[in-house]
């Protein structure tokens, strides 16, 4: 009788040929992440915002857009998740349905300083602008860098419309009237005056 381990596809075979492994290896990777990714697409509660989550206004754009520019994701996560300890400190644990007109959002996971996910309406926007120009004046302890500068440099009228046109290109709903009146929004408005106005729409979907 012949021997059955020595033609057809064996173990053997697989684990001596370096470029089967490979192969292999990617297959069973891709097949895995299909199964896992995949269904998202059509769930609701991963593709359609939550009651009371709208698009960013012009200003809060604006003020994303620094919060990016600055590097404030380093530092702070946007994404409390379901574990007693965080949802006492912070409050409701995020839900898919409040990202997505985020593009790219700001989950994070590092936290030097605390999650942001709930910070709006949590505190004046006085207070956050004297915490911005410099922390310790609200957060003695504060490791937090100062900027000041932000109350110097001005939103640019012209960028913002664009920004909104292509983010209405992946599914956020910005109207036309929207866009039109974005210039005159954020007129005049510093770096300070976005910022701030972001931190105040995070979160308040869910109390």
């Amino acid at each position: 009788m012949a021997d059955p381990t020595k033609n057809g596809f064996t173990h053997e075979k697989i684990e001596t040929s370096n470029f089967l492994m490979i192969v292999l290896i990617l297959v069973a990777i891709a097949f895995g992440g299909l199964v896992e990714i995949v269904p998202l697409f059509f769930q609701a509660s991963t593709t359609q915002p939550i009651k009371g989550v709208e698009p960013y206004t012009a200003l809060q754009l604006a003020g994303r857009d620094v919060y990016i520019r600055e590097g404030c994701y380093n530092c702070h996560s946007q994404m409390i998740r379901p574990l007693r300890a965080e949802t006492l400190r912070y409050g409701h644990y995020s839900v898919a349905g409040e990202f997505v007109y985020d593009h790219p959002f700001q989950w994070g996971s590092k936290r030097t300083g605390p999650d942001l996910h709930r910070v709006g309406g949590r505190y004046s926007d006085e207070w956050h602008r004297i915490h911005l120009n410099n922390p310790r004046d609200v957060v003695p302890e504060s490791n937090m860098p100062a900027y000041s500068w932000l109350d110097k440099g001005l939103v640019s009228p012209d960028e913002i419309a664009t920004h909104m046109r292509a983010l209405r290109k992946v599914g956020v709903p910005y109207t036309d009237a929207a866009i039109n009146n974005s210039a005159q929004e954020v007129k005049d408005k510093t770096d300070m005056d976005a910022l701030v106005a972001y931190l105040q729409a995070l979160g308040r979907a869910l109390k």
